[in-house]
């Protein structure tokens, strides 16, 4: 698609030069990294390290319990590919201590507790190593407002918000991430057998180049009929955008 692809040896050296000055900016020299074993995290270790060295990167695996041992697996060795610091939290404690008193019917209130947890514990890591908590949102999450407020969402630098998740993937590819992370299924591991893309209802290729139409190119609806796209998706896509800006402000402050 005509202005969709990206020069990955060009972004990567853009990304990294921001990384280095806007910590250095904000008066910091480290970062601290929630290291899922998924493709985006991955892609912000390399970046990171790159950029600050890799003393500078301390990366935080926080599995629940033996919810996803792959994840945990791939974690562990993308920090030892990259020799960084890194600290294990087991997070089950903390959650099932909690609807232990308040009980919950869905997995999406869990989810969301979850990814709060994780975000908590890095902020309080960012305190103890002086370090910024950086963040891995891409932009096709951050336009679906698929993330948690709060959670997932919060971060101090966001390197990876401008790039749509196929774009990123691209950049993994250039960086030499691993096939074990670039083939596997993006998910949140939330709950047993939870991926995003199942969640969300599309494949990531489709909704990118509907978002990218749409946003980027600023095609009607009209248009994006005639570029192929369903109309039940265009609409769906463009509801939870319109629905889930608000994550991505700040809140709103009266004016007195």
């Amino acid at each position: 698609m005509k202005g969709f692809d990206i020069n990955p040896g060009l972004v990567a050296g853009k990304l990294k030069g921001f990384i280095s000055a806007d910590v250095s900016a904000k008066g910091f020299s480290k970062v601290v990294l929630g290291l899922s074993g998924g493709l985006d995290s991955t892609v912000v270790a390399y970046l990171s390290v790159s950029a600050l060295g890799r003393e500078n990167l301390i990366g935080v695996m926080m599995p629940y319990g033996n919810l996803s041992p792959e994840a945990l697996d791939h974690a562990g060795k993308i920090a030892g590919r990259l020799r960084i610091k890194t600290e294990i939290i087991d997070i089950k404690p903390m959650i099932d201590a909690y609807f232990e008193k308040i009980s919950a019917s869905c997995d999406l209130r869990r989810g969301n507790k979850m990814a709060r947890e994780r975000m908590s514990i890095l902020y309080d890591f960012s305190q103890k190593h002086n370090a910024l908590v950086i963040g891995t949102s891409n932009r096709t999450e951050i336009l679906l407002g698929y993330g948690t407020v709060h959670g997932d969402c919060a971060c101090a630098i966001n390197p990876v918000g401008g790039l749509y998740k196929t774009q990123l993937r691209k950049l993994a590819r250039y960086l030499g991430v691993p096939s074990y992370i670039l083939k596997k299924p993006p998910s949140a591991d939330l709950w047993q057998g939870q991926t995003d893309e199942n969640e969300i209802g599309y494949a990531y290729g489709d909704i990118d180049r509907l978002l990218f139409s749409m946003i980027d190119r600023k095609m009607n609806d009209r248009k994006l009929v005639t570029e192929g796209f369903d109309k039940i998706f265009i609409e769906d896509i463009k509801n939870r955008v319109r629905r889930n800006k608000f994550k991505s402000r700040l809140p709103l402050v009266a004016k007195i």
